[in-house]
């Protein structure tokens, strides 16, 4: 188990560009899937989750041509279906959460598939019932085997319909609409997830030559097609390290500026770090954060206390909460977050507590965190990343901290982000990474 030990209390300063969005990535290369064509993309992260996916997408006879790190090319023409079968997928598969986007195309184009239940984060309960529900909608059966874990799905012959979400699930959204390109008819989705990797996978497809409107709404039409082609596609720079960085930058005293951050798709992110006494400004597709001595988190407009709470989309992104609550510490004022989706996202603020964080744990789902303005700087300890989200908001801790910390299971961290301690530490961060 490898870990990062962190000399806190150091100002970074520079540039940062971001990686690519892991959260894209991971629907974006099992849609090559979908077509016998050459498929390049650009910008992918050089993240464990997204090369576990490569490589298991390669286990399946995808030919891929690694043109340098960030961009590869794919092509599906000669995949091997009888791997679903074999162990080796079995295991691979279940390590990843990423795998259940493999489901989509697969029923789509090759009208069956096989796959254990995902892993991924250990964040609350993730259920998978709303991919099934719409596979069902549009002909599939399924059958789970509890002893084994397992589920196959039948889906020979595949027809349009109109399929009513029971949540805005990214995911879910994303794998019907993978699944209804290549559907006889046309399929209706509403109460689709809208969000900005939902509308490149849309407009990824179209290229492909998929048939869609309605992309950016939460109703989605699909006519479906009889084959896709390929394409190009660049990903979007990933908006959770975009909000990480405004964050670090704060706690730390900071001066920098994002790179191509692609401002234009990020919502209610800047906005909810400027409730939080955060100064920001816009320059270009640039987000530059200046050096900030103190901050002071906003308050309704009546005097209430502010409350900052995640949201499907265009609501504010529950993977960035963990990072507004460890910003949140050092604010002046008081802030509840309110974390409705993953009940067990917030389970980290024991460490938090431990550093000297001024921080109440209402109940699974809510926090109210009262920031100390820095009169009481967090103090180094030693810790353990649960999850990705949680492992890169100790990390922004341990750096704004008074002395050394060391932060254990960094491997969670290194899922979800590119080669965090060394873009840092060209900022002027001290991390050390430790072999286990």
């Amino acid at each position: 188990m490898s870990a990062f030990k962190i000399q806190g209390g150091k100002r970074l300063s520079g540039e940062i560009t971001p990686q690519g969005a892991k959260n894209e990535a991971l629907q974006i290369i099992c849609a090559v899937l979908l077509t016998a064509q050459k498929v390049v993309i650009n910008n992918i992260p050089d993240i464990r989750d997204v090369n576990k996916l490569i490589d298991l997408l390669g286990d399946m006879g995808v030919k891929l041509n690694r043109i340098d790190r960030h961009t590869c090319e794919f092509q599906a023409d000669e995949v091997d279906v009888h791997f679903l079968e074999s162990m080796e997928y079995r295991q691979k598969a279940a390590a990843l959460r990423g795998s259940i986007m493999v489901l989509g195309p697969l029923l789509a184009r090759f009208g069956g598939a096989k796959i254990p239940r995902p892993g991924g984060d250990k964040i609350g309960r993730r259920r998978l019932d709303t991919h099934f529900l719409g596979f069902q909608k549009l002909g599939a059966r399924f059958d789970f085997d509890a002893d084994s874990a397992f589920y196959t799905i039948d889906a020979q012959q595949l027809k349009g319909s109109f399929i009513l979400l029971d949540e805005a699930s990214v995911t879910g959204t994303a794998n019907i609409v993978m699944t209804a390109v290549l559907s006889e008819g046309e399929t209706v989705i509403y109460n689709a997830a809208c969000e900005p990797y939902i509308q490149q996978l849309c407009n990824m497809l179209i290229r492909m030559g998929a048939e869609i409107s309605g992309v950016g709404s939460n109703r989605i039409t699909i006519n479906g097609v009889k084959e896709l082609g390929g394409t190009d596609h660049t990903m979007l720079p990933d908006m959770i390290e975009i909000g990480s960085f405004i964050g670090l930058a704060a706690m730390t005293k900071s001066e920098l500026t994002i790179k191509n951050a692609r401002v234009d798709m990020l919502g209610l992110i800047p906005d909810v770090f400027k409730r939080l006494g955060i100064k920001l400004e816009i320059r270009g597709d640039d987000i530059f954060i200046p050096a900030q001595e103190s901050y002071q988190i906003e308050t309704f407009i009546d005097g209430s206390i502010m409350t900052v709470a995640d949201a499907p989309w265009p609501g504010f992104t529950p993977d960035l909460l963990s990072i507004v609550l460890v910003v949140a510490t050092q604010a002046k004022g008081t802030v509840l977050i309110h974390q409705k989706m993953f009940e067990s996202r917030l389970f980290f603020v024991d460490k938090l507590i431990d550093m000297g964080a001024q921080i109440i744990l209402c109940d699974p789902h809510r926090a109210t965190v009262i920031g100390l303005d820095r009169k009481v700087p967090l103090r180094g300890i030693k810790m353990t990343s649960p999850d990705i989200r949680a492992g890169v908001s100790l990390l922004i801790a341990a750096l704004s901290a008074s002395g050394e910390s060391t932060i254990f299971n960094v491997e969670q961290i290194d899922r979800g982000y590119q080669m965090i301690d060394e873009r840092l530490n060209k900022l002027g961060a001290v991390i050390e990474r430790i072999e286990g």
